[in-house]
């Protein structure tokens, strides 16, 4: 039979709380910080959001009035959803450095918005071949 002093039980226990609680700290501080952005091919749409994918900034270049409203519309609507997927991308990769890749990870991954299976296809022929490029 194997006996625990439950002083030293205590101790190691107080132990895990407090790494645990530093590194709940040291996630959320680099979570906060996480942003992702994203540029159309050429140029007339960029967009910010925030870790939770919620715009924070948009920036439309003098050629964006060039382009009909529908258009315009879908291209803010792509570049935005790039930008989200940047900036879930970033949110695993802190998270997968205090969770490792598993069940936890699976988790986080399953609320934040998925990843294209291939290349970005938008409605409009050859203009938007290739979609928004991601900014890092």
């Amino acid at each position: 039979m194997n006996t625990v002093d439950s002083a030293q039980w205590l101790a190691d226990y107080e132990q895990r709380l407090t790494g645990t609680a530093a590194s709940a700290e040291a996630a959320t501080a680099e979570l906060s910080q996480v942003s992702g952005q994203a540029r159309t091919p050429h140029g007339e749409v960029e967009v910010r959001v925030t870790a939770t994918g919620a715009l924070a900034d948009l920036r439309l270049t003098p050629a964006a009035r060039k382009l009909e409203a529908d258009a315009l519309a879908q291209l803010i609507l792509a570049t935005a959803r790039d930008a989200q997927r940047a900036a879930s991308a970033r949110t695993l990769e802190i998270m997968a450095g205090y969770v490792g890749d598993g069940p936890a990870l699976d988790a986080i991954r399953q609320y934040l918005p998925a990843q294209p299976a291939g290349a970005h296809t938008a409605p409009d022929g050859d203009y938007f071949d290739g979609g928004p490029e991601v900014i890092r």
